[in-house]
Formats: structure tokens, C-alpha cells, sequence
């Protein structure tokens, strides 16, 4: 599988709720870099690199926290960054 990075704008229920921690969480466990962080919209920002497989299970992961409820979700492609590791939560 090859590395990719998306930057990902969740909105719904995602400010206030664990989600952040859940997301990061998550990078950790499945391998992957980048940061998540609340926006002044509303909605929480993240930017994930890995395997396309590892960030749908990210995804996932947080999906499953209690009261996260994700309503929609916008979707980029970005260029992957080589020098990146870890995943913070800003």
C-alpha cells in the first residue's frame, strides 16, 4: 500500500466531544501522522497521513465515540509530507 494525506473538514456533533483525543488516539494506534483541531466554524479539522486503509479506520474509530456524530465530510487530496511524524492535537 502506498502513503497518501487528505485533509479532512468533519461537521455535525464533533466540537466538545472527545473527538480530538479519539483522533489522535487513533493515529497513533494504526500508524498514521498529521493534527486534528476545532475550527472557530464549528466544525474540526484534520490532516492525515498513512495508508488509505489506516485513515478509514481512523475515521471509523471516532465515529464510534460516544456522542460524535459526524454529518458530513469534506475531503482533499494533498501531496504527501515525507518529514512528518507523529499526530498532534492542536
Amino acid at each position: 500500500m502506498s502513503t497518501v494525506r487528505k485533509r479532512i473538514r468533519f461537521y455535525g456533533w464533533v466540537q466538545g466531544v472527545g473527538f480530538r483525543y479519539r483522533a489522535r488516539e487513533a493515529a497513533r494506534l494504526y500508524g498514521c501522522s498529521g493534527f486534528v483541531r476545532n475550527e472557530w466554524d464549528g466544525s474540526v479539522l484534520m490532516e492525515i497521513q498513512g495508508e488509505e486503509t489506516a485513515i478509514d479506520q481512523v475515521i471509523l474509530a471516532v465515529e464510534r465515540g460516544h456522542f460524535v456524530r459526524i454529518e458530513n465530510m469534506k475531503v482533499e487530496e494533498l501531496s504527501v509530507d515525507p518529514e512528518e511524524h507523529g499526530f498532534t492535537e492542536d
